[in-house]
């Protein structure tokens, strides 16, 4: 059973708050960031319906967004994903050469994760960082101008990083 700690539950709260009477649905996004960093980096159905049995909204307003949005993870997801750009800038500057490259080096296709469990790859839309193209986030920050050898000593050094 997914249930949030008693202070995740006051970080909830806290993030209703800022809200107007009546617009709890306003704190979705940010409860649902909280809800995927909680439960293992992605959200279930479990997941999502505990967020709406909380922001007292219907099962499908938590979907709705959950599934439109790609910064949320609907099924379990490796240590790093590497959210590759594929809008119009990035393809231009080589990004599905990247994808691809990705995909035979880890031996995985978009949307799947290595089965070590350490990397996952997914495409994004635009991240706005067109002036750095080919790129992709990875957690919280961007990776830019990529060619093979950086993907390469992206993908050692992440290696290293979980051996340690």
């Amino acid at each position: 059973m997914v249930q949030f700690s008693d202070e995740q539950l006051n970080k909830v709260q806290e993030i209703v708050a800022r809200y107007p009477d009546g617009k709890q649905k306003s704190a979705l996004i940010p409860v649902l960031h909280l809800a995927q960093e909680t439960f293992g980096g992605w959200l279930s159905a479990e997941a999502m319906d505990y967020v709406a049995s909380l922001l007292k909204l219907e099962p499908i307003e938590v979907y709705e967004v959950a599934t439109f949005y790609s910064m949320y993870n609907l099924k379990p997801v490796g240590r790093y994903v590497f959210e590759v750009c594929q809008t119009g800038p990035c393809m231009v500057k080589g990004s599905d050469d990247i994808i691809d490259y990705i995909k035979s080096t880890l031996g995985i296709g978009v949307g799947e994760t290595t089965t070590d469990g350490l990397f996952t790859l997914k495409t994004v839309e635009c991240l706005g960082a067109c002036g750095y193209a080919p790129m992709m986030q990875l957690g919280k920050h961007y990776r830019e101008h990529l060619t093979k050898q950086k993907v390469d000593d992206i993908i050692a050094e992440l290696r290293a990083k979980a051996a340690n």
